[in-house]
């Protein structure tokens, strides 16, 4: 250990991470995971509000996806470092202590996205399109996340002699004894390594900035928007692992986040390729149920998707959701038996037409069976006649007056046969 000679050589790291406001520890690992998540919702409101998507949505899907996607981070830090927790010398109950880091972002979008899933479906919203919106959001509330591993002294890389190097400092509690992430520096530096934290803080800002801007030219939808932010993390973090030289466990040689890194970058631009391309309408981002509980308003919820049912689902998310409604509504009302024996309006019209040119035809060959004697005074009852039949006006229609003249030469054949 040395003393540090030049405060300005190098990146100091905090002297300590938490602060005890009386029997309350407050830590600033927690503080950045919380501002993280309260930007991410209040930058992906607006986002998903700018797309068409009703106000409220993103903090509701959020009820669902942070815890699950909290504690989806811990599995994954765990399995991945069970030695800390499992092997010799570990205390299996720390796995459970969230309050000292450790949490792996693979688990975090994995279990997270199972959340969002969930959230999107009680909901009735397309979770591309959500995932679309919050992207950018979700990778700068890891951004800020990582000011949180600075404050613990973690994930930084190997040891270097480079100007922006990050100096660690060992740390003590009260009775003098090691205790490295509840206790204070002695201002003592004990290495100088690698700022890997601040190197994937910046990484994820300009990715930030490169979505923002793709978004705003091309207009992504359909999840593809997502995929990209996945598979630009994803190639930052592989570099990133290079460089570290910490515990870790290996497949084949490779540290576990350096394999995940590659084989996640593969499948997120495989989902960009293959992925529909355009944007949806803001129409499909509409919810389903227009009355959204809370996400623990279980009974509610469940009402809600009922009366939505009823309702033929409240607002049309697509063209053929709002066809199906249409279908089921004519279906309830008794018009229509068979989907198949669905016309077109127009086709309708003409057959109607048709039917009443056969009701006058009728009408004037009965009127000039009574009326033997014929001419202008019983062809001019006979057009009130049609026009009382048909609701039409003589001249509406001439597919009326054709039938009128064919009754014409009828009767004048009948009133011979008469005479």
């Amino acid at each position: 250990m040395t003393l540090r000679s030049d405060v300005l050589a190098y990146i100091p790291s905090p002297p300590q991470g938490v602060w005890q406001l009386g029997p309350i520890p407050l830590r600033a690992y927690a503080l950045c995971i919380i501002l993280g998540i309260v930007v991410a919702i209040w930058w992906g409101e607006r986002r998903w509000q700018e797309r068409g998507g009703q106000q409220g949505t993103v903090l509701d899907v959020a009820m669902f996806a942070v815890p699950f996607g909290l504690v989806g981070g811990r599995l994954y830090h765990v399995a991945t470092d069970w030695q800390k927790y499992f092997g010799a010398g570990g205390n299996p109950i720390e796995a459970l202590y969230i309050w000292q880091g450790g949490l792996g972002i693979w688990g975090a979008v994995f279990l997270g996205g199972v959340g969002a899933w969930i959230g999107c479906r009680v909901y009735r919203i397309p979770l591309p399109a959500f995932g679309d919106a919050i992207a950018p959001p979700i990778l700068l509330a890891q951004a800020i996340g990582r000011l949180g591993n600075w404050f613990n002294q973690e994930l930084y890389g190997r040891e270097t002699t480079v100007p922006w190097g990050l100096e660690i400092y060992p740390r003590f509690d009260a009775n003098g004894d090691p205790d490295p992430m509840n206790g204070v520096s002695n201002d003592v530096v004990e290495k100088i390594v690698h700022p890997t934290f601040l190197y994937e803080l910046l990484w994820n800002v300009l990715v930030v900035v490169l979505l923002v801007q793709i978004d705003k030219r091309w207009r992504i939808g359909h999840g593809r928007l997502f995929a990209l932010y996945v598979a630009g993390y994803s190639f930052g973090r592989f570099f990133v692992e290079l460089m570290r030289d910490d515990e870790a466990t290996m497949i084949a040689g490779i540290r576990v986040n350096s394999f995940t890194s590659a084989l996640v970058f593969l499948a997120a631009i495989a989902y960009f390729v293959f992925a529909t391309k355009g944007r949806e309408t803001a129409e499909q981002l509409q919810p389903g149920a227009m009355n959204r509980p809370w996400p623990w308003q279980i009974g509610a919820l469940r009402a809600a998707g009922a009366t939505a049912a009823t309702a033929g689902g409240g607002v049309a998310l697509t063209k053929e959701s709002a066809k199906d409604d249409a279908g089921e509504s004519d279906s309830e009302s008794g018009r229509l038996d068979d989907p198949g024996e669905a016309t077109s309006e127009n086709s309708d019209s003409g057959e109607s037409a048709t039917m009443s040119a056969e009701k006058s035809t009728e009408a004037t060959a009965a009127s000039s069976a009574k009326s033997p004697h014929g001419g202008e005074k019983s062809t001019a009852a006979e057009k009130s006649a049609a026009v009382a039949e048909t609701g039409a006006s003589p001249d509406a229609d001439e597919s009326i007056e054709d039938a009128k003249s064919a009754a014409g030469v009828g009767e004048k054949s009948t009133a011979d046969k008469g005479e």
